[in-house]
């Protein structure tokens, strides 16, 4: 083992993660990156056996105590993301938000992103600041032009080095089909490896309708809304990943909501104590056995 990995943390970095994730996202079969938000829901995630993880800013923006609509800083996100990376040790496909800026800043990003560990960046075509897609009914979308510049001076900085992944918020904004295929007609010209359609219903037709005439490119989806579609749909189509976007973060908000008003109804913690996990499970998925095992190896015996 690389002695300098320890160092990072309980997992270390990894070798070629943006091989890895274009693996995944350009893969013949059908791929799944699961959502984290810091360094423990990132081993969380790498515990259940996902091979890539999602750096949402929804959930990091949450996890920080922020809206998702650009309140929190890219150097916020860049330091979140390097934990995550050392934590579980696999690929992040970062959630790179309209790229925090024009052309300079989303270049800037991405290349800070590479040097903290992150093996891709998916940025969207919206006005910068940007607002979540599922609230209110303002999204308004960057040029066409405009937005390739952007992907394109990501690419010349980055170049094969990072994944990018260009996302399409036409249906998001209402301008329907023909919108979403010329966007991302112009967005593969520029540069982009995959191409994520976004949208808000609650069925996934106007997913799969992109997906029926667009074949240039990975098509990557978040069925946030339309969740009840079946998977095999999605293979039926030739989609070519899956990311569930939000689920970590949202499935501890409702646990930590739920442990902490019954601490306080019952002034006593006797009654959840089964139900949370232990702290051997916690020292366990942080590797806390290798810090025991280092300390043998590395402190004089008599401190």
């Amino acid at each position: 083992m690389n002695q300098a990995a320890l160092i990072a943390g309980p997992i270390g970095p990894i070798e070629n993660p943006t091989t890895m994730l274009r693996d995944l996202v350009c893969s013949a079969k059908l791929s799944f990156l699961m959502e984290a938000h810091d360094g423990l829901s990132a081993a969380i995630v790498k515990q259940a056996g996902f091979k890539g993880l999602w750096a949402s800013g929804f959930s990091i923006s949450s996890a920080l105590g922020y809206r998702d609509a650009n309140e929190a800083s890219w150097t916020e996100v860049v330091d979140v993301v390097e934990r995550m990376a050392d934590a579980s040790g696999l690929p992040i496909l970062v959630d790179g938000e309209s790229g925090f800026g024009n052309f300079n800043n989303a270049r800037l990003l991405a290349i800070k992103l590479l040097q903290h560990g992150a093996a891709g960046v998916c940025l969207e075509d919206k006005l910068f600041p940007k607002r979540n897609s599922f609230v209110g009914d303002r999204h308004p979308l960057v040029d066409i032009d405009e937005f390739c510049g952007r992907l394109r001076a990501v690419r010349d900085t980055t170049g094969n080095d990072l994944v990018l992944v260009a996302r399409i918020e036409a249906l998001i904004a209402g301008y329907g089909l023909g919108e979403a295929l010329r966007r991302a007609e112009a967005y593969a010209e520029a540069g982009a490896d995959a191409i994520l359609i976004h949208s808000r219903k609650s069925h996934a037709n106007e997913i799969l309708a992109f997906a029926k005439q667009w074949q240039k490119l990975p098509i990557v989806i978040v069925p946030t809304k339309y969740y009840r579609t079946p998977v095999s749909a999605y293979r039926d189509a030739g989609i070519s990943t899956v990311i569930w976007a939000n689920h970590a973060m949202r499935a501890a908000v409702a646990g930590m909501r739920a442990v902490c008003g019954r601490i306080a109804t019952e002034e006593s913690v006797a009654g959840i104590e089964p139900e949370v996990a232990t702290l051997e499970e916690v020292f366990d998925l942080m590797g806390y056995e290798e810090l025991v095992s280092a300390e043998e190896r590395y402190l004089p015996k008599h401190l």
